[in-house]
């Protein structure tokens, strides 16, 4: 995924008189040492004495230099090879200017032209002469008000640099004094602690999503947003998990308090709204912090700006974001991960102001109902690997997030990949907690049954309220109590847990003259089925509890702790020979991973066909001479037990095959079967099987079978699916993660209808929607 992009050459620092002969420009590499600086210099009084003259690129990784390690910023090239060199760093970063600072930024593009327009002039230009250091110690010494009345006036990028020189206690400090609440709620505020339900299920059905949101209420958890994550994005799948989340709260009266919201693209959302008006809620949209970096999400500031100058009702838009994402997309332009996920932070600003004017012209009072969370540690070691950067990211997110006027929620969050585990999210919630978020998120487990990671449970929030004292949203909580999960006292009651009590009362609110009690309900043989069905497809529901109210039930534990364990087992594995032997016609691909271990750490490995091995593609193109307009591809990806497994590939692939042919595609007879591939590497194969024909604007597919993130019951596998026309192939590197589509989750135990043809033909289906899609 990441792009390795080169480096800055060793360079020793030298005399502190800056008429030094010209330096060509500097290339980018972790090798520089800054191993002496003088007395009171800045950045770019050291920048020029090194090298002569001004360099802009090593001045964007001096800067990077202060950061605390990531190994995201090693591969970019700006990350300190030694403590010397990042304290020496921070020295020179705390001796520099906000004007100085301002004047040079890392990159301008639209993004960053957005930010600053809407970054107060007067503001800045109060502070414009203050060093760094002075605006540190300011956010630190100062009240919240006077803090406000600066920040308006922060560019991103000063607020990227200014969280670099402050240790964890110093960011802590800080996210203790500012907070951002959303209007008319305590969300955001003071001694608040919310949560985002995310009632993912594998297979996108209605019935997984409602229970575990009834398990949420059961335990008093679910105040910011009821928000899904869909293994499909077409309109009709959303607008069915639209649905069933907003009859949750009209059935339960909760629609004016607490939004619901389905995770696809935000055009997807605008579809949905407009043919099924009313049905959504809250828009969600990822951001990435650079023109290029929006692009891989099909994002451009125009469209963003004009989505939000369409939301002038009480709910807005909901934004994620993380560290890394740009520079694993390829898109680092040589700075470094805070100052790109701060980027990110004066987007959502920026959107928030549109969403105020949206609100003004139609008459409505400006309060923008707009908020954001990171997603730090969602992909992977390739970003950063251990617990204590996991803790570092996430207080420099909130940090950054309340200097932009945002309530900023995290996803505490690893991979199975990563040196996190169960036990230790626990430590990270702890340090992290004091810094007062504005919510996390919200699971049955710590285990997302969909997107196979680990996040934040229900029970760690009854954990987390217990030991900081933070409090639920007030209405929300009032809520609980009518419920009766919650009593007058705040204390949980005989029915706090029972989540077959709380769809009870759902079910009696609905229909209110089923003239069954809530008891009876409880017990209906009915009740249980529908439980046990859930269940089997592979989603936790968190029934009972341990010790104490917020220990998991002891059985569901060890059995999550069980699928972690495989899921590290499976993370490494290898496909067999013996079953590649297996599959029909197949042509051996491999990229240039040296090892499984370079596999995972090192992501841009695995995305390009190694050199010695483009010559099995390149017979393949002279051998089919343009007939086929679709081409199967087989990676292992991040498991290659789901794609060994029985009943996955060896039943889907005959199914998907007969299914494209039954569409009128032209497939070729071929299974291409890549040893370490990543999504990006069926986009080489492709360009190389495609980009030298004739019929230019012709379309040619790759159908892509790739092994999932590991962790859950299923291990499951994805399709990739591409289909843009040969001038597209041509163009090396154009294709990408914006002209393609998924179908997520698939596995023996999650096919549609239980059957791998019905799930074949729901891949067709969406290639079919792909291919009638312009390309952008």
């Amino acid at each position: 995924m990441m792009g390795l992009l080169g480096g800055i050459g060793a360079l020793t620092a030298v005399g502190c008189t800056p008429d030094l002969p010209e330096q060509p420009p500097t290339p980018r590499s972790c090798n520089v040492g800054i191993d002496d600086i003088c007395e009171g210099e800045d950045v770019i009084t050291y920048v020029t004495r090194v090298k002569g003259q001004y360099d802009h690129e090593f001045y964007k990784a001096v800067i990077g230099f202060a950061n605390e390690y990531k190994e995201g910023d090693e591969a970019l090239g700006v990350a300190a090879k030694d403590e010397t060199t990042r304290q020496n760093a921070r020295t020179l970063l705390g001796n520099t200017k906000i004007g100085d600072l301002a004047e040079r930024p890392m990159l301008e593009d639209a993004v960053y032209d957005l930010v600053m327009k809407t970054t107060d002039a007067a503001a800045l230009e109060s502070v414009r002469g203050w060093k760094m250091s002075e605006l540190k110690a300011f956010l630190l010494e100062k009240t919240e008000a006077e803090i406000k009345a600066v920040m308006v006036g922060l560019p991103s990028d000063i607020i990227g640099m200014v969280v670099k020189l402050m240790n964890n206690d110093e960011l802590t400090k800080v996210g203790q004094t500012v907070f951002n609440p959303l209007p008319g709620s305590n969300i955001g505020a003071k001694g608040y602690m919310g949560a985002r339900i995310q009632p993912n299920s594998p297979t996108d059905d209605p019935t997984d999503i409602l229970w575990q949101v009834m398990n949420g209420f059961a335990f008093a958890v679910g105040d910011v947003v009821l928000g899904n994550n869909p293994v499909s994005s077409e309109v009709a799948s959303v607008h069915k998990i639209e649905e069933v989340l907003k009859d949750i709260l009209v059935t339960f009266k909760l629609e004016d308090t607490l939004p619901h919201c389905c995770l696809a693209h935000i055009d997807v959302q605008a579809e949905v709204e407009k043919q099924f008006p009313g049905s959504t809620a809250l828009w969600f949209q990822s951001l990435g912090s650079t023109v290029d970096a929006n692009a891989t999400f099909d994002v451009t500031v125009e469209k963003m700006l004009n989505h939000a100058a369409a939301r002038p009702g009480k709910y807005g838009l909901y934004f994620e974001t993380g560290q890394g994402a740009d520079a694993t997309n390829g898109h680092g332009a040589g700075f470094d991960m805070v100052v790109h996920e701060a980027r990110k932070y004066g987007f959502a600003r920026a959107l928030t102001h549109k969403v105020a004017e949206a609100q003004k012209a139609a008459g409505n009072t400006e309060a923008p109902w707009v908020h954001l969370n990171d997603v730090a540690g969602f992909i992977g070691p390739e970003v950063f690997r251990t617990k204590e950067q996991l803790v570092r990211c996430c207080l420099e997110d909130i940090v950054m997030g309340k200097l932009h006027g945002l309530p900023i929620g995290l996803d505490i969050c690893s991979t199975l990949h990563m040196s996190v585990g169960l036990d230790d999210l626990d430590w990270c919630i702890d340090q992290i907690m004091p810094a007062n978020p504005a919510y996390l998120m919200a699971l049955p487990t710590k285990n997302d049954p969909m997107l196979s990671y680990l996040t934040t449970a229900f029970q760690d929030h009854v954990r987390i309220r217990d030991k900081f004292g933070y409090k639920v949203e007030d209405k929300m909580w009032a809520f609980f109590q009518e419920l009766g999960v919650i009593d007058a006292q705040g204390q949980p009651t005989q029915y706090f847990g029972n989540v077959k009590y709380v769809y009870a009362k759902y079910m009696k609110a609905k229909n209110p003259a089923d003239p069954r009690t809530i008891e009876q309900i409880m017990a209906a043989s009915e009740t249980q089925t529908e439980l046990d069905a859930v269940k089997k497809r592979g989603v936790f529901i968190a029934e009972g509890r341990g010790a104490k109210p917020w220990d998991l039930n002891p059985d569901l534990d060890q059995y999550i702790r069980d699928l972690v364990d495989d899921g590290k087992k499976s993370i490494i594995a290898e496909l067999d020979p013996a079953f590649v032997a297996t599959i029909p016609s197949a042509v051996k691909v491999w990229t240039g991973s040296k090892d499984r271990d370079d596999y995972i750490l090192h992501p841009p490995t695995g995305e390009q066909i190694k050199a010695d091995a483009i010559p099995e593609l390149e017979k393949l193109r002279d051998a089919h001479a343009g007939q086929y307009d679709v081409q199967i591809m087989i990676s292992e990806g991040l498991n290659a037990y789901s794609i060994s497994d029985a009943g996955h590939v060896d039943v889907f692939l005959p199914a998907l095959r007969t299914a494209l042919e039954n569409a009128g595609y032209k497939v070729a007879p071929e299974n291409i079967v890549c040893t370490s591939g990543r999504v990006r590497a069926g986009y080489h194969v492709g360009e190389v099987l495609y980009g030298k024909l004739a019929d230019a604007q012709s379309r040619r597919a790759i159908v892509h079978i790739i092994g999932e993130r590991p962790g859950s019951e299923h291990r499951a596998f994805s399709v990739y699916m591409t289909i843009p026309t040969v001038a597209y192939w041509a163009q090396a590197g154009k294709v990408d993660h914006d002209v393609t589509s998924v179908v997520a989750g698939l596995a023996d135990t999650t096919y549609v209808l239980g059957m791998a043809s019905a799930s074949a033909n729901q891949v067709v289906t969406q290639l079919d929607n792909l291919k009638a899609k312009p390309l952008p």
